[in-house]
């Protein structure tokens, strides 16, 4: 059964996973045989009430035991332990960590002992790297060859960061990964028709984008707001680290046409839950 999700186009990007917990899979990552991944919907769990249902945050004012049983339903539905997630402490910077092992079940089965943290970079297999979202921009990688993977929280200060440049270049620095190599995705997200900005934010990305891509990134309505496309603005990012475009998928899955089914900040305000981005390299690769 479809999910009921409205798509911006017919390009197939993601595959609707069916089940008790329903989510969105890459078939350009699991194609690979590599990795498990995932994006969540609000389907699926036992919160109530404007988290309902499947809650991913411990920050909004839900029962922890809730969104304790959430996480376990979603990770029964990708087969990854509690135990083996990572969860990111966002703050729309762009710190990343590069996670080993000793960070198991940190931020979901234990205490954190790191914050301001909106990117996850790993190579250990096993270890399933999570980040949050409710409009904001998930960014996937995966180095096939290297074997490493990442995970990156990019709202619009992340995006002027360029944190999808940053995580590539991380990724070399400490596991050698070739920019070449990686695939990269756009996941679910708020789209360019629903993203409205006023001028203070189009002025800053102004500042880290060439003039000549102002008109596919922005553009000024009437009233003096624009209109700003953090899809497009993420691919050329990851276009600029040196990733192919045959490596790129861009998501085509609005989270506020969507709100239904995803969470949505502009949609909801603050009363909601929070949705999650998963990946891990699998055992036995």
């Amino acid at each position: 059964m479809s999910l009921g999700l409205v798509y911006k186009n017919k390009e197939h990007i993601f595959d609707e996973m069916e089940g008790a917990v329903p989510y969105l899979s890459f078939p350009m990552f699991r194609d690979t045989g590599l990795v498990t991944d995932g994006f969540s919907t609000r389907l699926g769990g036992v919160s109530e009430g404007c988290f309902s249902s499947l809650n991913l945050s411990f920050d909004r004012g839900d029962d922890r035991a809730a969104v304790e049983e959430n996480f376990r339903r979603m990770g029964e539905a990708l087969g990854v332990r509690c135990e083996d997630m990572v969860l990111s402490q966002q703050t729309h910077t762009t710190n990343i960590r590069i996670v080993t092992d000793e960070d198991r079940g940190k931020g979901i089965t234990r205490e954190r002992d790191y914050t301001d943290i909106d990117g996850l970079i790993t190579n250990v297999p096993g270890i399933c790297l999570v980040t949050t979202y409710a409009d904001c921009v998930p960014l996937y990688f995966l180095d096939p060859v290297k074997k490493v993977i990442a995970l990156s929280h990019s709202g619009w200060r992340g995006t002027v960061g360029k944190i999808g440049k940053k995580t590539v270049e991380l990724m070399h620095d400490n596991f050698g990964s070739d920019p070449a190599d990686i695939l990269a995705a756009v996941g679910p997200s708020v789209c360019q028709d629903c993203y409205e900005v006023s001028a203070d934010v189009t002025d800053r990305f102004k500042e880290v984008f060439d003039r000549s891509a102002w008109d596919e990134l922005f553009y000024e309505k009437p009233d003096g707001k624009y209109q700003l496309d953090l899809w497009k603005a993420n691919e050329k990012i990851f276009l600029e680290a040196g990733i192919r475009e045959d490596h790129i998928a861009v998501t085509n899955v609005c989270t506020h046409c969507n709100s239904g089914i995803l969470y949505s900040h502009r949609a909801m305000g603050d009363k909601r839950g929070n949705l999650c981005a998963f990946l891990a390299l699998k055992q036995d690769m």
